[in-house]
């Protein structure tokens, strides 16, 4: 299939599908990137996670997993695969290609092209960065742009402030006084959250990131005390001991203390009962 958005709309609209199943497709085409370095995907490629599909779908995950497997069954042979972690954003493509672990170049070619005419709806690492000039990145123009690329990356769940202080932390190790903007989104996309996992050739070998941001390791841990296996039975307990009100209103200020998704909200709720005995293990 031929990547623009009229060629898979005009396959969306002639494939038989339910009514549900076609607003699906058209929710995920909308979030395709249609130039390489668009929110750090490659073209052609939409990142989502099942939560927020099912949010704007207004469906249970058990009727999203039945569509999403209709839309690959389907002539559109939608996608999905989730390199960056169990918390991270699934990636969809429509037509079954699936990379092979080739990463798009850092920055978009000169022959690249984009159906969006508005620069509003791109996210690209163009320029120079000056490195040690300004320490706060929100005194910069990068914030937004890290901001908006880490959303499909491995560093999805990584504080934009931290991303900044590393990737300058390591230039300055080099004696880079300043580098072409697109090496930014090129420390990005090598991001390593775990000690385990082997340094990229950029990195002089990181610390954890648990041991740099408290507040995800805290988030973490929350989430380990309650295993997303079990999630339906704590949901069920919760809401019989607290109510569906309180249920809900602890699950929205977990998501606005981390700035997680809503799923990762809902089972470090269930870890706090958990650990405060509300519910058991």
């Amino acid at each position: 299939m031929e990547l623009t958005t009229g060629a898979i709309l005009r396959r969306i609209t002639e494939t038989p599908l339910s009514t549900a199943a076609h607003k699906l497709a058209t929710i995920i085409l909308d979030g395709i990137a249609w130039k390489d370095g668009y929110n750090g995907l490659e073209r052609g490629t939409a990142a989502f996670t099942l939560a927020h599909l099912a949010e704007k779908m207004g469906v249970s995950r058990q009727h999203l997993t039945a569509l999403l497997v209709e839309l690959a069954a389907s002539g559109l042979a939608l996608a999905r695969w989730k390199p960056n972690g169990k918390f991270a954003p699934w990636l969809f493509r429509f037509g079954g290609h699936i990379a092979t672990g080739t990463a798009p170049d850092v920055v978009s070619s000169a022959g690249d092209t984009s159906l969006s005419g508005d620069s509003k709806n791109k996210t690209i690492f163009a320029g120079k960065i000056e490195i040690g000039a300004v320490a706060s990145v929100y005194h910069t123009p990068w914030a937004e742009l890290i901001k908006s690329a880490k959303a499909s990356l491995a560093c999805w769940n990584v504080d934009t402030q931290i991303i900044w202080e590393r990737f300058l932390t390591f230039n300055r190790s080099r004696g880079n006084a300043h580098v072409p903007a697109g090496y930014l989104l090129g420390f990005m996309r090598r991001w390593r959250t775990s000690s385990s996992s082997r340094a990229p050739a950029f990195s002089s070998k990181p610390e954890p990131l648990a041991k740099e941001d408290p507040k995800t390791l805290e988030l973490h841990q929350q989430i380990r005390a309650a295993p997303s296996a079990n999630r339906q039975f704590h949901a069920s307990d919760l809401c019989s001991l607290i109510g569906q009100a309180a249920y809900d209103a602890r699950i929205l200020d977990v998501v606005r203390q981390f700035g997680c998704p809503t799923f990762t909200a809902i089972l470090a709720v269930h870890g706090r009962a958990v650990l405060a005995g509300e519910i058991s293990r």
